[in-house]
């Protein structure tokens, strides 16, 4: 399997996700990615127990799909940029590696000693790249953001997807929702520098928000507020369809699942519908063609089609719905998601060992090269390689014991 990224070697010093995940997607592309963690105090994410009320590590076991997911691949070092003694041992990781990934505040790199003039000093050809909340300039440039605050609510995701008229905002579909939407951006940025590196022998520093990821998400609605000089109207939704197509929209089966319809033509996919549904009439009904008469009785046509879907089980619904050319889709929870077919037939569920040996499974990045899925490698324990790495940068066991003694590794 081709991994264009062997040979990359990429130093983390991050925690969370929203950055993490972009070194795990550049592991899964073959670079050696080295995690630098707090000696004592590690990656803030493991110490994660609950997520949304649910258990965020396998009883009895080590195992945690929520650090797992952006962290897996990855090498793991204990360090304690504060202590004077570790900075040596960071130096010779700086000069060894290719990119260099923060997600540290501008006053924690400040501190640390890791801003960029202090990185680049050591190693002037790095690819420098920093992860934030609101962008490296302007007024909040040092406040810290995650993707609820960041990303989803003043990115304009959390409005768009909250109905006009409800007591509380939509929540985000998942944990970390934006930060792996942002990590495969920063990856994708890392990919374009490392190449124009390659080709004109310029590095490059990289920006990458979590607000600027949420705004290239929605700017079908932001750009249309430019052109409008404010928000879009948004037009009453009718209870089933939308305003001027019956088959764009969800509906209810009658063993109470959802299936979605996307067919945006609908003079072309209305016929067929009510062929397959069995209601062929309502192909000639003078109410509903032309189309330009289905299009101006859109929510009449909609309750129709509410009232024909509910007469059917999902999985009935699925195979007629096989035979059709419109676009449709089901609408699947998590634990449907982690048995899709199409993601199973395509690799994007792959498995690993995990530190206990025991076979685990998570969601691969959504980029194959040469229709090969991603192979996994289970992520690192806490400062798991410290002794393997520096030893690798040259440093004696006699050394390693006297930073150990001063507080620098673990």
């Amino acid at each position: 399997m081709q991994q264009p990224m062997r040979g990359v070697r990429v130093l983390e010093v991050a925690q969370f996700t929203f950055v993490p995940a972009a070194g795990a997607v550049m592991a899964d592309w073959g670079a050696e990615v080295i995690k630098v963690e707090h000696a004592e105090k590690g990656d803030g994410q493991r110490g994660l127990t609950t997520v949304l009320g649910v258990d965020a590590i396998s009883k009895g076991s080590y195992f945690s799909p929520i650090f797992e997911g952006p962290n897996r691949g990855k090498r793991s070092v204990g360090l304690s940029l504060e202590v004077p003694e570790a900075r040596e041992v960071l130096d010779e990781l700086i000069k060894q590696s290719d990119v260099f990934l923060t997600n540290f505040l501008p006053s924690a790199r400040a501190k640390l000693h890791i801003d960029l003039e202090d990185v680049r000093k050591v190693n002037p050809n790095i690819i420098y790249v920093r992860g934030s909340g609101f962008g490296a300039r302007g007024p909040e440039a040092g406040k810290g953001g995650y993707d609820m605050t960041a990303f989803w609510a003043r990115a304009g995701s959390g409005a768009g997807a909250t109905p006009a008229g409800a007591d509380r905002l939509s929540p985000m579909p998942a944990g970390g929702y934006g930060d792996n939407i942002g990590g495969m951006t920063i990856a994708g940025g890392i990919a374009a520098a490392l190449f124009a590196r390659a080709t004109t022998g310029e590095t490059s520093v990289i920006d990458v928000s979590l607000l600027g990821v949420g705004a290239w998400a929605t700017q079908f609605t932001v750009n249309l507020a430019l052109q409008a000089g404010g928000v879009p109207p948004r037009p009453p939704v009718p209870r089933h369809g939308s305003a001027r197509n019956p088959l764009v929209g969800p509906y209810r089966t009658s063993d109470d699942r959802w299936i979605l319809f996307s067919m945006l033509q609908p003079g072309r996919y209305w016929p067929e519908f009510c062929k397959v549904s069995g209601h062929p009439e309502l192909a000639v009904d003078e109410r509903f063609t032309p189309v330009e008469r289905l299009m101006a009785n859109a929510p009449e046509a909609g309750e129709l089609v509410a009232g024909i879907i509910r007469e059917k089980t999902y999985d009935e619904w699925l195979a007629i719905l096989d035979r059709v050319e419109g676009q449709w889709a089901t609408v699947q929870d998590s634990w449907g998601v982690a048995n899709d077919p199409s993601l199973r037939a395509n690799g994007m569920i792959g498995s690993f060992d995990d530190a206990d040996g025991v076979r685990r499974e998570l969601v691969t990045n959504p980029v194959q090269f040469d229709e090969t899925p991603a192979e996994l490698r289970r992520g690192p324990q806490f400062a798991e390689h410290t002794d393997e790495v520096l030893r690798e940068l040259g440093l004696t066991d006699e050394k390693l014991i006297e930073l150990k003694i001063a507080g620098a590794i673990t």
